[in-house]
């Protein structure tokens, strides 16, 4: 019997995001936050809201992982994923070209001199870390928030990445994936790129946190906080 041999089409599919805030060249400080695995953008992005409704400067920007899937069971609530161990390669390629694709739709609305946060929450923090290593911009800082940098991103990229853009660990203090030790041995692999990253806490488990991103945002408008 023939063997069945795997082949490829390259096909195009519709990708969602979520926007809080208006565009345009009064806009000052741009963030683009990715969600972490089971997560949807639409609810993601709530937790920003609070931040474009006292800034109208400030234009925050949740792209949707490209996978959707039914969270318990075959009905009832759904998240997103923006990818599996399953044909990883090619996933991570996908959402890599569909992130550089966001950013070049959105970018042409600012200002050249527009500062970008981008922040990835669990999953989400590979998933930008992958992404900007080959991005067609250079953000104004990078935040990992309860996840890590991956390391199968080349190393000569990774420490390009890292020693270029500031990067910021936050992490609550009662996170059910992430230990103190997790996190010190993320510090000390990025401390080998090259890299000196700023760590927050606060208290709380593996979440947002509104102060915190009222801080983050604080530091934006304000740099020497």
């Amino acid at each position: 019997m023939p063997t069945a041999q795997e082949r490829r089409l390259t096909v195009t599919r519709s990708a969602r995001y979520y926007q809080a805030g208006e565009l345009s060249e009064n806009t000052r400080h741009l963030w683009v936050v990715c969600h972490g695995y089971g997560q949807l953008g639409a609810y993601f992005i709530r937790h920003f809201t609070p931040l474009t409704d006292a800034d109208p400067t400030l234009v925050v920007v949740a792209p949707e992982g490209l996978s959707r899937f039914y969270l318990q069971g075959t009905s009832g609530r759904i998240g997103a994923s923006w990818m599996t161990k399953e044909d990883r390669t090619a996933e991570i390629a996908d959402y890599i070209s569909y992130l550089n694709q966001l950013a070049e739709t959105v970018l042409v609305e600012c200002a050249a001199d527009v500062q970008i946060t981008v922040l990835g929450f669990s999953q989400g923090a590979a998933t930008v870390s992958r992404w900007l290593a080959q991005a067609t911009f250079r953000p104004q800082r990078l935040v990992l928030w309860a996840g890590a940098f991956p390391p199968d991103v080349d190393f000569t990229v990774a420490s390009h990445l890292a020693q270029r853009v500031p990067l910021s660990l936050v992490c609550g203090t009662r996170d059910e994936f992430i230990s103190a030790s997790d996190l010190e041995a993320q510090q000390a692999f990025l401390q080998k790129l090259g890299a000196t990253p700023q760590v927050i806490s606060f208290d709380g488990k593996h979440e947002l946190n509104a102060a915190v991103l009222r801080q983050l945002h604080a530091a934006d408008k304000n740099p020497s906080i």
